[in-house]
């Protein structure tokens, strides 16, 4: 019997939702194979990488990842992004499949454009589909703090929100997006426009706050593996940081040192080199005051959204 080498899953954000968790809960199920590469974004003819912004042209080519070269080695070492154009490239990422039950991979680019909904459905007409939303509020927060963390700005949360609206491009890895990306009713409508509801499974991230092991058994099921299999659903991916010194780990990131030097030091090196950059302590949290404005901003989607995918989403309106 030939063995399917081929995606039958697709996770598509919501990105800052939680999919890195996700990602860890499949990759340690035996039934699942993932991508090597998490977000390889080859269902997205809108996103790439020549219409990125100098700033993500830098930060991804900073990764020193030559995707063919890649695509014919043993597939051993994992990376976290690329936006692979070519589809037998794209289908070479999958070829250490052996007999898994579930092949699939996750890319939140996928949620945000226009156009993936049609492009999945077109190669593959009975995928299933995962998506996870949260608060965009928090979305928006967790964005911002992940930006700070990373050195790609050095405002205040609403003083960076404000900027990235008033650019003059708009787009992904053009502009920061933190309102687009938490616009999800047009995102979500999308696919449910492509695909029966039946194929379609839409988590919170407030149910993975809550219950983890509980949303890792529902992935599972979904999907077509076994959901009693021993995970680990205490891993926490993401977490913010802020830095000690917000320019210069700005500058170190946007020259590519960042990644040129620091990801080529052994993990055990890395481990001990990355805390001296960030604060000890508590994250600072929203004021109420971006809390109440960013809320007016969301409202309206908000509802639609609630509307669109059955669920109560009345405490994101808090």
């Amino acid at each position: 019997m030939q063995i399917n080498k081929e995606p039958n899953f697709f996770v598509i954000g919501a990105a800052k939702c939680g999919t890195t968790t996700l990602y860890d809960f499949l990759v340690q199920h035996h039934d699942v194979y993932m991508s090597p590469i998490k977000e390889p974004h080859y269902f997205c003819s809108d996103i790439r990488i020549e219409n990125f912004s100098d700033e993500y042209k830098r930060y991804v080519f900073s990764r020193g990842l030559n995707i063919n070269e890649y695509v014919e080695s043993d597939l051993s070492k994992k990376h976290w992004e690329w936006y692979v154009d070519n589809f037998d490239t794209y289908i070479k990422l999958f070829k250490n499949v052996k007999n898994e039950k579930a092949i699939g991979e996750i890319s939140n680019g996928y949620l945000f454009s226009s156009v993936s909904a049609q492009e999945i459905k077109m190669q593959y007409p009975k995928a299933k589909i995962v998506m996870i939303l949260r608060n965009p509020v928090s979305r928006a927060y967790s964005h911002y703090l992940a930006n700070v963390r990373d050195g790609r700005t050095t405002l205040s949360f609403r003083a960076e929100i404000e900027a990235d609206l008033k650019k003059e491009r708009q787009g992904w890895c053009v502009s920061h997006n933190y309102i687009a990306m938490g616009m999800y009713s047009n995102q979500v409508n999308r696919f449910l426009h492509e695909f029966p509801k039946d194929h379609i499974l839409i988590l919170l991230n407030d149910e993975l706050k809550a219950d983890a092991a509980a949303v890792g058994k529902r992935l599972f099921q979904f999907i077509g593996v076994d959901p009693n299999v021993d995970i680990d659903y205490t891993n926490k991916q993401n977490e913010a940081k802020l830095p000690k010194w917000p320019r210069l780990v700005k500058w170190i990131t946007q020259t590519g040192i960042k990644r040129k030097v620091f990801r080529a030091l052994p993990t055990f090196l890395q481990n001990k080199v990355k805390p001296l950059f960030f604060k000890e302590g508590a994250i600072p949290k929203m004021s109420e005051e971006d809390r109440k404005w960013l809320i007016e901003i969301f409202k309206e989607d908000i509802l639609k959204t609630q509307t669109l995918i059955q669920t109560d989403l009345s405490n994101w309106l808090k």
